[in-house]
C-alpha cells in the first residue's frame, strides 16, 4: 500500500461521542475531512444540531442521536441506530466526559459516580456494543479512547479534581487491556492523552493555570483548533495497523519534562 492509501478513510464510519462541539467535533472534523461518514452523540440536541449544520456545510454525511452516556441501558438502542444507518461502525472515538472540583477530604459521593460513571463505566459499555455488533464478526475496527496527560500524573497542587485524574488513569489501562484481548479480532484499541485545550469542560480552570502550563512546556504553547486532528487520523488509518496499546501524550510535550 502506498502511504496515502495507509491514511484513506474513505467510506468509514465513525462514532464519536461528546462530538457536538470542543475536542470532539475537532476529530470529527478530521475524520469527515477524509471521508468518513460521521455519527455524533451527546446530551443536547440544540448542540447536536449546531454540529451537524457545520459539518454538512463542508459535505459530510452526519447522523445525530440524542444519548446520555450515563444512562448505559440506552446504549445498545444508540448503537442499533447507527448501525442500522450506515451498516456498521469501522472507528469508535470514546470522548465523552466530564469532570468536578473538590477537595478530596470533602468530595462529594455522587460527584465521584458521576465522574467514573461517565468517564470509565460509558467506555467500556460502549466499546463492547460496538464489538459485538460491528468489530468482532468483521474482524476489523479501530477504538480510541480519549484520556487525558491527567491520567499520566498527579495532579498540580492547585488543582482538586481527584475523581478525574482516577478516571484518565483508568481509560490508560483500560486501553491496554482491551488491546490485549482484541488484538485477535484485529482491533486496534489506543487511548489520546490531551493537555490543555480550550474548552467549556477547562475554562475554569485554564484561568488559573495556562500562564504556568504555556511557561513549563517545551513548545510554549497549549493546544489549538487543529492540534488533535493528525493524532486522530493517524490512529483511525491503517498507517497505525501495528499500533495498540498505546497512550499517547498531545501535550505540547509539558509530560516529558
Amino acid at each position: 500500500m502506498s502511504v496515502k492509501e495507509l491514511f484513506q478513510l474513505e467510506g468509514r464510519v465513525a462514532l464519536v461521542t461528546g462530538g457536538s462541539r470542543g475536542l470532539g467535533l475537532q476529530m470529527a472534523e478530521a475524520l469527515g475531512e477524509m471521508g468518513c461518514k460521521l455519527v455524533l452523540t451527546a446530551r443536547k440536541a440544540d448542540e447536536l444540531e449546531q454540529a451537524q449544520s457545520h459539518l454538512e456545510q463542508s459535505g459530510y454525511e452526519v447522523l445525530t442521536i440524542v444519548n446520555d452516556l450515563a444512562k448505559t441501558d440506552q446504549i445498545p438502542a444508540m448503537v442499533d441506530q447507527a448501525v442500522q444507518r450506515f451498516g456498521a461502525i469501522d472507528i469508535l472515538v470514546n470522548n465523552a466526559g466530564a469532570t468536578w472540583s473538590a477537595p478530596a477530604e470533602d468530595y462529594p459521593d455522587e460527584a465521584w459516580r458521576k465522574v467514573l460513571g461517565l468517564n470509565v463505566d460509558s467506555l467500556f459499555f460502549l466499546a463492547r456494543e460496538v464489538a459485538r455488533r460491528s468489530m468482532i464478526p468483521r474482524k476489523s475496527g479501530k477504538i480510541l479512547n480519549i484520556a487525558s496527560v491527567a491520567g499520566l500524573r498527579g495532579s498540580a497542587t492547585n488543582v482538586s479534581t481527584i475523581a478525574y485524574h482516577t478516571s484518565k488513569g483508568a481509560v490508560v489501562n483500560f486501553t491496554r487491556a482491551l488491546a490485549s484481548e482484541w488484538g485477535k479480532y484485529n482491533i486496534n484499541v489506543n487511548a489520546i492523552c490531551p493537555g490543555f485545550f480550550p474548552s467549556k469542560m477547562s475554562a475554569g480552570l485554564l484561568e488559573k493555570v495556562s500562564e504556568n502550563v504555556i511557561a513549563r512546556a517545551p513548545l510554549h504553547r497549549i493546544g489549538g483548533a487543529e492540534d488533535l486532528k493528525g493524532i486522530v487520523v493517524f490512529l483511525a488509518s491503517e498507517a497505525s495497523r501495528h499500533i495498540t496499546g498505546q497512550a499517547i501524550a498531545v501535550d505540547g510535550g509539558i509530560s516529558a519534562v
